[in-house]
Order: structure tokens, then sequence, then C-alpha cells
């Protein structure tokens, strides 16, 4: 999620402060109508400590690092507002109707996804996946069940999912139980995607150690000959999982830092029950 504080000092409105004199206010001709002075800019004492080169010996690099996160900015357009009070009763409607927002919007890859897994120690893991479908049964995504992911989720079946489009200020957390898919099903989700992702599952061996630049490259060429060749050629590993969502939460940015909007949706008996989130 972006940062919500207001970094009024560092304009992340948009908005430049005026400039103030060094030499104070420009006297007027008659004292009493004076201005008074302006007032300071508000300063990040964080910031300012962090910048300040007390030894000389500062690192330029991390100081250059820091300088450029403070000047990144987010959300200087217009936003679409979020009426959370008329939002549909489950979170499944709203997600497909933000996430084709964010399409229209420009978005780019909004079908793409953080997906964070965790061990049978507890050590979390995240990646980006695809997202293959969203429907009544849970959101959907494939990977190699020898995967690091894989792996994981045949130790602890829990996952959470996150979407971020910055270009409409949202972004949807999922979390929930995550099963996996019967061979043929999942064979149905491979062979329906493209070819280059059918060469990619057929590469396999993923999160094993590589050896070299020049072996993945052989096995890609492989691969992709096999692929064309035989669109429908197996990949036995190849799985289809399916989070089974027990939260789902929608948060809607506002620029001005004020107002953000989080609307979450819990599974409770017999449904869904909606509740309203301090940003």
């Amino acid at each position: 999620m972006p940062d919500h504080t207001d970094h009024r000092a560092t304009g992340a409105t948009g908005a430049t402060p005026e400039p103030v004199s060094s030499s104070g206010p420009v006297p007027s001709s008659d004292p009493a109508r004076s201005p008074a002075p302006e007032p300071a800019p508000e300063v990040d004492a964080r910031a300012a400590a962090d910048d300040a080169d007390t030894d000389g010996n500062a690192d330029p690099d991390a100081r250059a690092f820091r300088t450029l996160l403070r000047g990144l900015r987010v959300w200087e357009g217009e936003l679409p507002s979020f009426a959370a009070r008329r939002a549909p009763a489950e979170p499944l409607p709203l997600f497909r109707q933000w996430l084709s927002e964010a399409a229209e919007a420009g978005v780019p890859e909004p079908h793409t996804m953080s997906l964070a897994t965790a061990d049978a120690a507890g050590d979390p893991s995240v990646r980006i996946v695809m997202l293959h479908d969203a429907d009544e049964h849970g959101w959907h995504f494939g990977t190699h069940r020898g995967s690091r992911k894989g792996r994981e989720l045949a130790a602890r079946p829990r996952a959470a999912l996150a979407f971020y489009w910055p270009a409409v200020g949202r972004q949807v957390r999922v979390r929930g139980t995550v099963t996996a898919a019967g061979p043929e099903e999942s064979a149905a989700d491979l062979h329906r995607r493209s070819t280059g992702a059918l060469a990619a599952a057929l590469v396999g061996r993923q999160s094993e150690v590589l050896g070299s630049a020049e072996e993945l490259s052989r096995a890609a060429d492989a691969a992709w000959e096999r692929a064309r060749r035989e669109p429908d050629a197996p990949v036995p590993s190849w799985t289809l999982y399916v989070l089974r969502a027990d939260e789902v939460e929608f948060f809607q940015g506002d620029p001005h830092r004020r107002q953000h909007v989080r609307l979450n949706y819990r599974r409770a008996e017999g449904g869904w029950e909606k509740e309203l989130l301090w940003p």
C-alpha cells in the first residue's frame, strides 16, 4: 500500500510550496498594514537528520537513494470515487469490476498479483504470478507442484494475494485456503493458455538451481519446438490452484491522503459480512 503520510514538506499532493524570501517580508509603506511573515514549511525531522552530513563521510549513493525515494510521487491525478455503502453483497462482482476498470485505465498487466505463501517453519515467500480466473470457487493460479510455492502450499495450504493498480489508486487483498485441482482440470487450464505458457511449463525444473544460462537456452529452445509441434503436450507437474477466500479487502486511495476507503469482506455462516476499516 502506498505511504499514507501527508508529506507536505515535499509536496506529496503535487503542489509546490510558495518560496519565502530569506530577507523576510517586503516592507509596506504603511507599517500598520505590513504583512505578517509567512510560516516556514513543515520539515520532516527524520528526513533532515538523514540528509545531514555531520562528519563529512556520508555515503553519497545512500543519500541519493533516499532523495530519490522522497521525490517519488503517487496518485497525482484524479482517482475514481468508491461508495462502499453501495458495494455488492459478495466480493467477486466488485473484484471483477475493479480489474476491468484498471484495464480500461491503462494499468499494465492488471491480472498480475503478489502471491504470499509460507513454508513448514512459517518462513514467508512472495512473488508475482498471473491470475487465471476468479469465479465462485475462488481465485485461480498455476505452477509446478515441485516449485517453491508448490512445496509451500503442500506444507501449508494457506495463501494471500495482493493486486495493486496505481492508475486508479486501488488495491485488493485476498486471503484464504488453497486447494489443488485434479490432473484433468490442471491440464485444461494449461492448454487454454498461450504457446509460450506451455513452452515455459515444458521447461520445468522451476526453483531448482540452474547450472548455466546456456543450459536454460537449450531447454527453452527444445520446449518451444515441442509446444509448437504438440499443443496438447502433457506437463504432469503443472497444477492449477484455487484460493477460496476467507477475507477480501478493497482499498480506494484518496490523493489528498485524508479519506482512503477500506472495505473488508469476511466470510461468515451462510454468506459474507462487510465492514469498513480505518485507513
